[in-house]
């Protein structure tokens, strides 16, 4: 983890912020390769909050094609991920965006 350059974006959305205003799970979007350990490790350090559990979903990337060749692409898959603060913990950034 320590020579990666992890970007952790938070989903702003009606349904993330109702997420993190009724049952304390707040949604970020981080680029793939990155485990559930490890998006844990960077929340924990950066917000100082504890974290108590992460559940994640691959958001597949977008399909194009190549207009010369006709040839079919995919962008890089990313991963959002939901985490689960220990009640009382909040994050303020996040509901300030």
């Amino acid at each position: 983890m320590e020579n990666k350059n992890i970007k952790l974006q938070p989903v702003v959305s009606e349904k993330s912020y109702a997420l993190a205003n009724s049952q304390n799970k707040y949604t970020f979007l981080v680029e793939g390769g990155i485990n559930k350990i490890e998006i844990r490790k960077l929340i924990e350090k950066e917000y100082k909050v504890k974290v108590l559990k992460v559940n994640t979903v691959v958001r597949p990337g977008k399909l194009y094609r190549d207009y010369k060749t006709n040839k079919k692409f995919r962008k890089t898959d990313s991963i959002k991920a939901i985490v689960t603060l220990k009640a009382g913990d909040k994050i303020d950034e996040f509901l300030n965006i």
